[in-house]
C-alpha cells in the first residue's frame, strides 16, 4: 500500500488552509495505469493493451487575481512560484514543478494564454517510481485541470500528445505515447487496444467481477533498461531486414501471423534474432487473443495469456531478470491467481497478477515472504480495479 492516502475532500480542506479562504478550488483526478499485455511490440508495429487503474493523483486548482503561479504538494516539501509571463525552462532545482512547467511551455507554444495566475495543490495516491506511470498521471492531471479551468477546449487525445511532447522537449525523455494516452482517454471498466503508431484506439470491456489486479513492484532500480532497450530494437530491425531481403513484403514484425512466421522464420539465421522476432509475433497474437477473451468475459484464458507473455519475455526477449521471475513464479502457485507477468520495460519495475478478491491478502503475504527470502529485500504490493481517465470531481 502507499504510505499515505488522501481523499479529495481532505485535499480541498488542506488547500483552503494553505492558500486562505475564498472560492472553493476545483479538484481533478488522474489515474495510474498498467499495461495488461503487449510488451516491447509498440516499436515493432504492434498494439498495446493498457488500462487505467483506480489509484489516483489529485490536482486542486484556483485562479488568482494576479499573474503569479504557485505550486505545492501535500507529500513533498517546498513551494514553487512562477509567473504567467515566464519563459519556462527545465531546471533540476524545480523538482516536480518541471513536469507542470513543461505542460505550460507546450500550451504557450500552441498559442494558449493565461489571463491570470493560479494556485495548485497536488496529492498523489500513486506510488512514485512504481512503474505505473506516476509522472504521466501528474502531467495529464495538471494539463486537464488547466484546460478546464481556463476553458481551452483541448481534446483528451491532444492532452495525451501534449504530455508526450512535454516529456520529449522539456524533460528530454524519449517516451512513447501509451502512458499519457490511456490516462487521458480511459473510460470506466474498459481497457484500450492502442495502436501507438496511428495513435488510434478501441475500447474493450474490462469487467473483472470478483478479481483484482495486484501490482507487484520489485523495487529494483532499472539500470539496464535503456541500453538493453536499444539493443533489442536493433535486433528487431535486423530480423525485419532479413525477412524483407528474403522477399517477404511486410512493413513491420507484428504484421506477421504466427503461421507466417513458422513458414518464413528459417530465413532468420541468427538464433538470438530469431527469438526476438518470435516474441514480437507471438506477443501480438496474445494481445489479440486477450482482447477476444475479455470480450467473452473469459478471465481464465486471459490469465493463461499473461503467463505465456511472461515466458516469452523471459526466454525469447530476455528482459525479465531474477526479481520479476521470482514474483511471477511465486504468484503462479498461489490460491486464487489466474495469471501473472512482468509489465513495462523489464529488468526491474513491476509485474501484475490477476487474483480473486478473497485471496488478495494471503496472496500478497505469501508472495512478499517468498520474494524477500530469495531476493534479500521486500517488494511493494497493492490491489486495484479498473479506473477512469482524467476527470473533474
Amino acid at each position: 500500500m502507499a504510505k499515505q492516502e488522501i481523499k479529495p475532500n481532505e485535499l480541498q480542506q488542506e488547500f483552503l488552509r494553505l492558500y486562505g479562504p475564498g472560492q472553493t478550488p476545483r479538484i481533478f483526478a488522474s489515474p495510474a495505469r498498467i499495461n495488461i499485455i503487449g510488451e516491447h511490440i509498440d516499436y515493432n508495429g504492434g498494439k498495446v493493451f493498457p488500462a487505467a487503474i483506480d489509484r489516483y493523483l489529485y490536482v486542486a486548482i484556483r485562479k488568482r487575481d494576479d499573474s503569479r503561479i504557485i505550486y505545492n504538494d501535500l507529500f513533498f516539501p517546498g513551494t514553487f512560484t512562477f509567473d504567467t509571463g515566464d519563459t519556462f525552462i527545465y531546471d533540476k532545482a524545480n523538482d516536480y514543478a518541471n513536469f507542470l512547467n513543461g505542460i505550460l511551455s507546450c500550451m504557450k507554444k500552441q498559442g494558449y494564454s493565461f489571463e491570470c495566475g493560479f494556485e495548485v495543490l497536488i496529492a498523489s495516491n500513486v506510488p512514485a517510481a512504481g512503474g505505473i506511470s506516476s509522472s504521466s498521471a501528474l502531467e495529464c492531471g495538471f494539463a486537464w485541470a488547466i484546460n478546464q479551468t481556463f476553458d481551452f477546449g483541448i481534446s483528451r487525445k491532444d492532452i495525451a500528445l501534449m504530455g508526450q511532447q512535454s516529456e520529449h522537449e522539456f524533460m528530454n525523455v524519449n517516451c512513447g505515447i501509451m502512458d499519457q494516452y490511456i490516462i487521458a482517454t480511459a473510460r470506466t471498466n474498459t481497457a484500450e487496444l492502442l495502436d501507438c503508431a496511428k495513435v488510434e484506439h478501441e475500447y474493450v470491456p474490462l469487467e473483472l467481477g470478483d478479481y483484482r489486479f495486484i501490482v507487484m513492484n520489485t523495487k529494483k532500480q532499472r539500470k539496464l533498461a535503456d541500453s538493453k532497450y536499444n539493443e533489442r530494437r536493433s535486433q528487431c530491425e535486423a530480423g525485419l531486414k532479413m525477412l524483407q531481403t528474403a522477399g517477404h513484403n511486410i512493413p513491420d514484425l507484428c504484421s506477421m501471423t504466427p503461421a507466417q512466421f513458422d513458414e518464413w522464420g528459417s530465413c532468420i539465421t541468427d538464433p538470438v534474432i530469431y527469438k526476438r522476432v518470435r516474441h514480437c509475433v507471438t506477443e501480438m497474437d496474445r494481445v489479440l487473443r486477450a482482447v477476444d477473451a475479455l470480450k467473452k468475459n473469459d478471465l481464465v484464458s486471459l490469465g493463461k495469456l499473461l503467463y505465456a507473455s511472461h515466458d516469452s519475455l523471459k526466454n525469447d526477449y530476455e528482459v525479465t531478470g531474477i526479481e520479476l521471475d521470482t514474483l511471477v513464479e511465486s504468484a503462479s502457485h498461489q490460491t486464487g491467481c489466474l495469471g501473472a507477468r512482468m509489465t513495462g520495460a523489464g529488468f526491474g519495475g513491476c509485474a501484475i497478477a490477476l487474483v480473486h478478491k478473497d485471496s488478495v491478502d494471503d496472496f500478497i503475504k505469501n508472495v512478499q515472504t517468498e520474494y524477500t527470502e530469495k531476493i534479500g529485500y521486500s517488494g511493494d504490493f497493492f490491489a486495484c480495479g479498473a479506473g477512469e481517465g482524467v476527470k473533474e470531481l
